[in-house]
């Protein structure tokens, strides 16, 4: 029987791994996390925050730039890391690149849902289209920027959100990476009914579109620290979501680890996974191992060690 999670005993979380796994992992030096890269993974580390984010930011106006009339596409963008976010409005402003010109498409990935049932409206302080829209959208020069329609959040129809994917070419999905090992907020299941006793299979996980799901409590722990100054009542336990189906729709996924979202254990745990193909839905994560084209991007000053150090 798989053991009980240390951090939440009603929910499967990476902690229910074989021992060896988490060992390997906690092993690993940041040359060894170059190491991992594969066909179909690549492992890559900035030296520089300014580095990091500047290609981060870039991703967005590649994407834009190989849209077309006739064949657009777009960029699945997060909230976390947000710091991309104003300089991708900066580089579009500079460089006057007309959005509404190349039909340039945008998704927000996730998006709160409040205690009605519903998705949480732009005047919730932690609002992720609001963010999208503060940090970047509204900055634009309106000249430049892409019409309403070309802007696609959660928050509505999830089955018209999910379907937009088969309409428009998604370039990249980006993302950063959660605590509990998930993207977007593809968290672990609940341990109750028929994952008692194992999560579900990985083929179970895969079927799973835009949806409404229950978010771990280390999730909720960790936005309300990096969103919140850690007033975790203000959280949402809910979250509408992008899911695996619409990712696999995506080009390439690429995560990005600035080093604050997620530990040293936890960033060199999913690379583990996904380089050796070590696919378990405990750790949502690992199941890209699957997709044909993976990015890790890591800033060097923050991949940290795994050791003891007593404060």
């Amino acid at each position: 029987m798989r053991p009980i999670s240390k951090v939440a005993p009603d929910w499967w979380d990476y902690t229910t791994l074989p021992p060896e796994v988490l060992e390997d992992a906690a092993k690993l030096t940041p040359s060894d996390l170059l190491q991992l890269s594969r066909p179909g993974f690549t492992v890559r580390f900035f030296d520089t925050l300014e580095e990091f984010y500047c290609a981060e930011a870039m991703e967005y106006i590649e994407a834009w730039k190989r849209s077309t009339p006739d064949n657009p596409a777009g960029i699945c963008g997060p909230i976390g890391p947000t710091e991309q976010l104003p300089l991708v409005a900066t580089i579009v402003n500079s460089l006057g690149l007309d959005l509404k010109k190349f039909e340039a498409h945008f998704w927000g990935m996730d998006e709160w849902v409040g205690d009605d049932g519903k998705p949480v409206t732009g005047e919730f302080p932690l609002s992720f289209a609001k963010a999208d829209r503060d940090l970047c959208f509204n900055r634009i020069r309106p000249e430049l920027r892409m019409p309403e329609p070309n802007l696609y959040f959660p928050t509505g129809d999830l089955q018209v959100y999910s379907q937009s994917y088969d309409a428009i070419r998604c370039l990249v999905m980006q993302g950063g990476q959660g605590e509990v090992k998930h993207w977007a907020f593809n968290d672990p299941r609940k341990r109750e009914c028929k994952y008692q006793d194992e999560p579900p299979l990985v083929s179970e996980y895969r079927k799973l579109a835009t949806r409404v799901t229950d978010l771990h409590p280390m999730t909720v722990i960790q936005n309300a620290r990096t969103s919140g100054g850690g007033y975790v009542p203000q959280v949402p336990t809910r979250a509408c979501t992008v899911g695996p189906v619409e990712t696999w729709k995506a080009e390439r996924v690429s995560i990005w680890h600035p080093g604050h979202h997620d530990n040293p254990f936890g960033m060199r745990l999913s690379a583990l996974m996904i380089s050796k193909r070590i696919m378990d839905t405990s750790v949502p994560i690992s199941l890209l191992a699957d997709h044909h084209d993976v990015t890790f991007s890591y800033y060097r000053g923050g991949i940290g060690t795994v050791e003891t150090q007593m404060h």
